[in-house]
């Protein structure tokens, strides 16, 4: 799928498990790093951002991996869903979860997040998860967002480990109300 600036997206395949590793830490230092200690950041990115932690996911059927290439076919982008892992009060035994949706600074708000999203959005649905989850880091503003355009609100908080530091996470849960047409998102 073209995107307006010539990037792709593809579903992401086992063989891309180095390039989405080294993307996942790429994007997580670029969007949050100012926030840790190195020590902190260092143990979640050697465990949570590794070769090893993604190759599994890419060899579950039960999780979708999505990378936006640009022209030159770097990854500049990628998303991850399944089955709901958050402890959301109440979590209904189908519900689906955008897990991670992260982009390379220089390719955001270029639509490839909200195409990514949509995607997901269609196959968790596909896959019969209803209703919908994602957790946002609580001061990541822009994401909060993006998530209420598409029917997200505010069910709950977790704290997310980084490293020793916890993060607080606000739990958003999807309505029940049908997502924007791309041209109402514009």
């Amino acid at each position: 799928m073209a995107t307006p600036r010539g990037s792709t997206i593809r579903r992401a395949l086992p063989g891309d498990a180095l390039n989405l590793a080294n993307l996942a830490r790429d994007t997580f230092v670029e969007t949050f790093g100012y926030l840790y200690r190195p020590e902190d950041l260092g143990a979640f990115l050697e465990t949570s951002q590794s070769v090893a932690a993604y190759a599994p996911l890419l060899n579950d059927a039960r999780v979708g991996i999505w990378v936006a290439e640009d022209p030159h076919q770097a990854l500049v982008g990628f998303l991850t869903a399944g089955p709901c892992k958050l402890p959301a009060p109440h979590r209904e035994t189908a519900a689906g979860e955008i897990r991670q949706l992260y982009l390379r600074a220089a390719v955001q708000r270029e639509g490839l997040g909200t195409r990514l999203l949509r995607l997901a959005i269609d196959w968790l649905a596909a896959q019969g998860h209803s209703p919908l989850y994602v957790g946002v880091w609580s001061g990541n503003l822009g994401a909060q967002r993006l998530y209420a355009r598409y029917g997200f609100e505010k069910v709950g908080e977790y704290d997310f480990p980084v490293g020793n530091q916890l993060d607080r996470e606000f739990i958003l849960r999807q309505r029940k109300t049908t997502p924007p047409s791309p041209a109402a998102a514009n």
